[in-house]
């Protein structure tokens, strides 16, 4: 069986962090399959990032050209679909990003091999590839088995396999790239970052989420109080911005952001799929929640059955009580 490839994503001289959950989940397949792992990095300057990437993987494979200062899915695809014609790996994994959007659908067209989009999951069925998705904003959840294929393409969600140290060794792989200027067709112009809010939630070490336990807008300003309080920033569950409650922003899941803070409270929120994505791979979740099924307490390291109005300044006091005593 052919090798797995994994598509570095990098902007703005950062390496990405959807890059190291897809060798997360690379390496597991790998594993499972007996084969190895390449990453395939398409940069302006690779001593940036073969420091942090060769313990990753079995072989970096890299592309070293100014064309790839900036990422733009056409001079992506020209070289990618180079690079995949003469290598032929059995599965390629790309981010399912902006930039894997853009360009992932594009390339297996043009390769013209299996594809999956926007998958939280990736499993082996009798060596076939089973893929798993939620669709329609997390509203129905897929189980789909692809047909047979020599070559599968995967867009996989963020925050779907926890980055995980290795100690693999790679091999470094210089390439020449098949492109070396911007079609006129589609340049890169410049980089505008998105405009970010008056709290980033995905920068914070605590966050506390709210869900439909809230109740009512009036009961908002409680909970702000209390993220306030223990040093944390509130965010929430899509109910809560559907409502108007909050701004987008502040919007943790599939539809919204990806946090991994080292502390997640997660307040009346249920749990479903497309909020767990979304907040999973925190370091420590703590769950309140009157319903002893919900699902996040399947995910909460710790969970408290009980009304949060009961509960937070319990909670609150507490919190603070023990960073006192650190202080």
């Amino acid at each position: 069986m052919n090798e797995i490839f994994v598509l570095v994503e990098h902007r703005q001289g950062i390496l990405r962090d959807i890059t190291f959950e897809l060798f997360s989940c690379g390496r597991k397949i790998a594993a499972q399959v007996g084969t190895k792992m390449t990453g395939v990095l398409l940069v302006s300057d690779t001593g940036k990032f073969v420091d942090s990437l060769k313990s990753q993987v079995d072989r970096l494979l890299v592309m070293d050209h100014e064309v790839f200062k900036n990422f733009n899915a056409e001079v992506y695809q020209i070289a990618l679909s180079d690079l995949l014609q003469k290598e032929n790996p059995w599965l390629t994994l790309i981010g399912h990003t902006a930039a894997g959007m853009d360009l992932g659908p594009s390339l297996a067209a043009q390769l013209n091999i299996a594809f999956a989009t926007d998958c939280c999951d990736i499993k082996l069925d009798s060596g076939r590839l089973k893929v798993f998705r939620t669709m329609y904003d997390g509203k129905l959840s897929a189980r789909v088995l692809l047909h047979q294929s020599p070559s599968y393409l995967i867009t996989l969600r963020s925050g779907c396999f926890p980055a995980e140290e290795s100690n693999l060794k790679a091999v470094l792989d210089q390439w020449e790239p098949s492109i070396k200027s911007q079609p006129e067709y589609r340049k890169f112009i410049t980089y505008i970052e998105a405009a970010i809010g008056e709290v980033d939630i995905t920068k914070a070490d605590i966050v506390i989420g709210i869900g439909r336990g809230i109740k009512g807008q009036t009961n908002v300003a409680m909970i702000e109080d209390f993220a306030k309080a223990v040093g944390g920033v509130l965010a929430c569950s899509r109910p809560i911005v559907d409502a108007g409650w909050l701004p987008k922003d502040r919007q943790v899941g599939s539809s919204g952001k990806t946090v991994k803070p080292k502390l997640y409270i997660a307040l009346g929120i249920s749990g479903a799929f497309q909020h767990l994505v979304g907040m999973k791979n925190s370091d420590t979740i703590i769950a309140v929640n009157k319903d002893a099924n919900a699902p996040i307490f399947n995910e909460a390291d710790y969970g408290i059955v009980e009304d949060l109005f009961k509960v937070v300044p319990v909670l609150k006091n507490k919190i603070l009580e023990l960073k006192q005593a650190k202080a």
